[in-house]
């Protein structure tokens, strides 16, 4: 496939961006159970679309210095992503977050002469040419001056590129550390950045985040199981991070919108053909998205190998929002961190391959009942003291494994700048056939749009696999 010109972006700028002077003291936050198996996970990495007809010298003189100034009082809020990881030696001493007076984001500003539109389309797109927007996260400043004995692993947790592309638009650019706030912090964060950035400069309307550790009770002590699961990982690793695919060479991206009509319609075929009378099942839109989605990624893996075990188990893997969930937890929704319950989902891929949409049904009903069991009263901690134990047992064992990032809630594309409304949101750390992320649709209300990154010939089959169910889905 012949792409439109992709060329390297011009830097035009690189700056570090620090809350305001003396406006955070220096802060100690321990770690929770909730954030300790992220300390290996692979950086995030997003890209929000806005569009924006002007010329890239009246975004660098009049937008800017306003985006900037914003930026730092955003930041005396959520000084966590300036700050540092500070991880002991050895144990029993535990890592934590450090900041301290100077601690700050790098923002690079960049110019792009690529074609605006065609990347924040939904059609495929290629993959190395949206990593030019993301920016790196540079290695940690220098060690902790609060102990030379501990190790500065990772400062700050964040990084930011705004890129211009001239007459069209803008491209905001995020690379964030999960260990410092899982996906609903920081939508947190963004909204907040616009909101005061669209206010030129006033935070008096804030919705602010909670950093009370005191929060996360620990009746189970989990931490220490975590803890000590992490030093081992940390043991057995000549790496502190489980990388991403690096080579995206024929990766394409793409994003499917399932509309609010046909998802009605998956409801009703799952609550059809229900035969089992479990008060737990619970078939939402995010259920039976991602039951389409998952069928249809393993039928696209058919496709393209000769064979397979019939009984083979495929997994997949939710995340669940324990926020304001919890009966003994109360975690207010505002805190801002990790809170974040992992759940495995098991069918047997003869199960997800069924014809006529009976694969759909039963991912349905198992992805179902597992999160109608987590909702349910204590149910979302049920089994947490083997979460990184059971993703390690995965990992050696190269089962299928989908996983899935996002949320099918409104308010991710709430993060108004002043520009108007958020036109695409990309999660690029997502790659190859094991990750999808989900959204809710900016093109129709009640709406989910899905994103993958696949090769470009499994891209062209699960595309058609995809439109095949939806067509079947329509005639009944």
């Amino acid at each position: 496939m012949a792409w439109p010109n992709i060329d390297e972006v011009k830097i035009i700028e690189q700056v570090e961006v620090s809350p305001p002077p003396g406006s955070v003291p220096t802060t100690s936050l321990p770690l929770t159970f909730f954030d300790i198996p992220w300390l290996p996970c692979p950086q995030m990495q997003r890209l929000y679309f806005y569009e924006f007809p002007h010329s890239t010298h009246h975004f660098l003189s009049t937008v800017l210095p306003t985006l900037k100034h914003s930026l730092s009082l955003t930041l005396r809020h959520f000084f966590p992503l300036a700050a540092a990881f500070i991880r002991p030696p050895s144990p029993p001493d535990k890592p934590y977050i450090l900041f301290t007076e100077g601690d700050s984001v790098p923002l690079t500003v960049a110019e792009s002469p690529a074609d605006f539109h065609f990347l924040a389309a939904h059609h495929p797109r290629p993959d190395e040419a949206l990593q030019l927007l993301v920016p790196n996260l540079q290695p940690p400043r220098g060690s902790s001056e609060r102990d030379k004995t501990h190790i500065r692993v990772a400062g700050p947790f964040l990084a930011l590129q705004v890129t211009v592309f001239p007459n069209s638009g803008i491209c905001i650019g995020v690379r964030f550390c999960h260990a410092a706030a899982d996906g609903s912090a920081f939508n947190h964060f963004m909204r907040s950045w616009a909101l005061v950035c669209k206010n030129n400069g006033s935070d008096d309307r804030l919705t602010l985040p909670s950093h009370d550790r005191a929060a996360i009770k620990d009746p189970d002590g989990l931490e220490l199981i975590f803890l000590d699961n992490y030093w081992q990982t940390l043991a057995s690793s000549s790496c502190n991070e489980v990388p991403y695919p690096t080579s995206h060479d024929g990766y394409v991206r793409a994003t499917f919108v399932v509309g609010r009509e046909r998802i009605e319609k998956l409801k009703r075929c799952v609550n059809t053909n229900d035969d089992d009378d479990s008060s737990s099942l619970r078939i939402s839109s995010f259920v039976v998205t991602c039951a389409l989605i998952w069928g249809c990624l393993i039928k696209s893996e058919e496709e393209e190998k000769s064979s397979f075990t019939e009984d083979e188990p495929c997994q997949f893997a939710i995340l669940l929002d324990c926020r304001d969930r919890l009966e003994n937890i109360p975690i207010p929704t505002t805190y801002f961190g990790n809170c974040l319950a992992m759940f495995i989902v098991e069918v047997k891929r003869k199960e997800l391959v069924m014809r006529e949409n009976y694969g759909i049904v039963a991912a349905a009903k198992a992805i179902g009942k597992k999160v109608g069991e987590a909702m349910g009263r204590g149910g979302a901690l049920k089994g947490a003291d083997k979460w990184m134990a059971k993703w390690r047992e995965i990992a050696e064992q190269s089962q299928p494994l989908l996983t899935v990032a996002g949320s099918s809630r409104p308010g991710i594309y709430e993060a108004d700048f002043g520009w108007g409304r958020l036109k695409r949101m990309e999660m690029v750390h997502i790659k190859g056939p094991g990750a999808i992320y989900v959204a809710a649709s900016t093109e129709e209300k009640g709406g989910i749009e899905v994103g993958l990154s696949l090769s470009q010939e499994r891209m062209s089959r699960f595309s058609a696999i995809l439109e095949e169910s939806l067509m079947k889905l329509d005639l009944k």
